[in-house]
């Protein structure tokens, strides 16, 4: 390990919950080996691909370990509304908040997609196939879904803590309520609008359960944690086995209702039961990350667990083109004896493929949050040369009307890039027509992160 994340190790706060760190990085690991083993790839003419799901029906269930995003999110509420009550009490405002946390989600997404996108135009200029080369995009680009709700949820933290403070539990309850009958209209055949307020509503009530974890109402005690635990499960085995919810937690081609796209009453359920375990281990998580080993591993994985979810997905696609496009890798019947044993090669490829990729991107995420410690420890700074002063800027400094406007317009566009992206590869568009589109929402994306990027330097020039 480095001299800086040993120190970053040696340095962490005594407050600090550590279990929340070692959640999300078990969440990505999960996550990374759960996108690793489903994904099934042909080769004869033209690259193909699948999902296990389509060979192998008894996976199904296995799904249920493997989808850990809404770990990702729990966590997510957690520390942001610890992050902003903290930001808050220095003098700081929501949207110097929202640009500093957004921060580190920015600086590696756009790494990852200037480099993605500079390959993709090498590719084409060289005389690659624009089809495949619009695939390889749109397979890198996957994990990507995720940052549309994230970056809105974390916009909407001031707004979601103050009603939790107003509304206790019952804010995540009518969420849940929400996403029932958006679920209920796709059943029925209504509008597709019902289900697509699935993806802000359903991740927003994971999202407060973190909020309200934090806040106290969901204290980390078996008294609560083994109902969550026992109803979540139970919720879930009645909605999926004799109810209208596909069993699997993921895309399954076979299904009627997916449970991911857009997330439904059964993710929700998984859920609950995820925030139960979390709440059942949390003393004995904070117990073995007092130890230095430990502890400092799972600062490691935090200090690039941007990129490693970003990142993990193109080394798939490097995967593809190293082992199968030159015959290296045998192509047996998915879910076959044989097949289930290449997965052992095909997980070490993957993770050596990943491993440089995050040596050499990790840099963006990493300078990121040592730019988020040199801002709070200027806002404490300030705030400290402040106290006492009467004026209204005293503190970390408030934003103007200009970095407002230009903070929420360049969230806006960002998430409209990244949407754009996301529903290119699922609207069924000839192959062909890919690598524009993507152009295109690479484009608005970028203006997006530029605005960012502007609005974040004028207000720290405020706060200084």
């Amino acid at each position: 390990m480095s001299a800086p994340l040993r120190r970053a190790a040696e340095r962490t706060p005594p407050g600090r919950d550590r279990h929340i760190d070692l959640l999300r990085a078990v969440a990505i690991a999960l996550v990374v080996l759960g996108h690793w083993l489903a994904v099934v790839v042909t080769y004869r003419d033209r690259i193909g691909g699948d999902t296990v799901l389509a060979f192998v029906p008894w996976a199904r269930p296995l799904t249920w370990l493997f989808q850990v995003m809404p770990v990702f999110f729990l966590v997510g509420g957690f520390a942001g509304a610890a992050s902003l009550d903290s930001f808050r009490r220095r003098g700081g405002d929501a949207i110097g908040w929202f640009l500093s946390r957004t921060d580190r989600l920015i600086r590696p997404t756009t790494a990852f997609l200037l480099t993605l996108g500079g390959a993709a135009l090498l590719a084409l200029l060289l005389g690659a196939d624009p089809a495949t080369v619009g695939m390889a995009v749109w397979l890198a680009c996957l994990p990507l879904w995720f940052l549309i709700a994230y970056v809105t949820v974390v916009l909407l933290t001031p707004v979601l803590l103050a009603l939790h403070r107003r509304a206790g539990l019952a804010v995540s309850a009518v969420f849940a309520v929400a996403v029932a009958f958006g679920d209920t209209a796709r059943l029925l055949g209504g509008p597709g609008v019902f289900g697509a307020a699935n993806y802000l509503l359903a991740w927003a009530a994971v999202y407060q359960l973190g909020i309200a974890w934090r806040e106290g109402a969901l204290p980390a005690r078996p008294r609560v944690a083994v109902p969550m635990i026992v109803g979540g499960l139970a919720a879930l085995v009645l909605l999926t086995v004799p109810g209208p919810y596909a069993v699997s937690m993921v895309t399954d081609p076979g299904a009627r209702l997916q449970n991911t796209s857009p997330p439904t009453l059964a993710l929700l359920a998984l859920a609950v039961a995820q925030t139960g375990v979390a709440l059942l281990l949390h003393e004995r998580g904070g117990r073995l990350l007092r130890r230095t080993r430990p502890w400092a591993a799972v600062v490691a994985a935090n200090s690039a667990i941007m990129t490693i979810f970003l990142w993990h997905m193109t080394a798939v696609v490097i995967a593809v083109l190293a082992l199968y496009v030159t015959g290296l890798l045998p192509q047996p019947p998915p879910g076959s004896a044989a097949w289930l044993v290449l997965r052992v090669p095909w997980l070490a490829f993957l993770t050596a493929t990943l491993a440089v990729l995050v040596a050499v991107f990790a840099r963006f995420e990493r300078r990121g949050v040592e730019r988020r410690g040199v801002e709070r420890r200027g806002v404490e700074r300030h705030a400290v040369e402040k106290r006492g002063s009467s004026s209204p800027a005293a503190g970390a400094g408030r934003a103007g009307a200009s970095t407002s406007v230009a903070t929420l317009a360049g969230a806006g566009l960002v998430v409209a890039g990244l949407l754009g992206v996301a529903l290119t590869g699922s609207q069924g568009l000839p192959a062909s027509m890919l690598p524009a589109r993507f152009a295109v929402c690479f484009a608005v994306y970028f203006a997006g992160a530029a605005l960012l990027w502007a609005a974040r330097a004028s207000h720290r020039r405020v706060a200084s």
